[in-house]
């Protein structure tokens, strides 16, 4: 059983409730989406095929009890699901990054799973699986990255109409480069909105896609 692997690294966590946390980072190639604002096409392609025990010993060897599955799009290859176990069952931290347009429900209850609801301004909001949000637990977190004030106001309508901050923590993200942060900070606070705001930390440190 293996899957193909992009990158398996090491940072801080930029986004989620762990940011700032050094996390070990396994980024699972192939994604079925193409979002407007997707800072990792590097992994649309084919990676280095890997043996689920392989993986591990790679993470371990970071010596983290924080690890994060991301992508592309990790659901996409069906072997992630006994990966997330595996590094469960191994002690890990473990939380999943998704798109939020393939089925969770196989996922190990354990998993924090940060589902991204895609907003008008991704270019792939009709692909959002709303079935999902049944298989929520209060561990896990919806992301919504705002592009515009457009995409705003959708985003707080999800939140009002799926009643989505009673079943798990929101987070709302500033898309880098086309929302700006400040705005954002304040419609939420104008709006009593019961969300996280959150900065991509890895932009502020280093500009690229490390801790994603």
């Amino acid at each position: 059983m293996t899957l193909s692997v992009t990158e398996i690294f090491f940072s801080l966590q930029g986004e989620s409730r762990t940011a700032g946390i050094p996390t070990v980072f396994i980024r699972l190639s192939g994604c079925p989406l193409r979002c407007s604002y997707c800072d990792t096409r590097f992994a649309y392609e084919q990676g280095e095929d890997m043996a689920i025990a392989s993986i591990l010993e790679a993470v371990a060897q970071f010596h983290s009890s924080y690890v994060t599955v991301t992508g592309g799009e990790p659901l996409a290859q069906d072997e992630s699901v006994p990966l997330l176990k595996a590094l469960c069952d191994a002690g890990y931290n473990t939380s999943l990054e998704t798109g939020g347009m393939l089925d969770v429900a196989k996922v190990d209850p354990r998993v924090v799973k940060v589902i991204d609801l895609k907003t008008p301004g991704s270019d792939e909001c009709e692909s959002n699986c709303y079935d999902n949000i049944d298989h929520l637990q209060p561990h896990d977190q919806i992301k919504f990255v705002i592009c515009s004030e457009e995409d705003y106001i959708w985003a707080r309508e999800q939140l009002q109409e799926w009643e989505l901050s009673e079943r798990c923590e929101i987070l709302f993200s500033p898309c880098h480069g086309r929302q700006n942060a400040t705005e954002l900070a304040e419609w939420i606070l104008r709006d009593h909105l019961p969300v996280r705001f959150q900065l991509q930390l890895h932009k502020q440190l280093w500009g690229d896609e490390r801790g994603k």
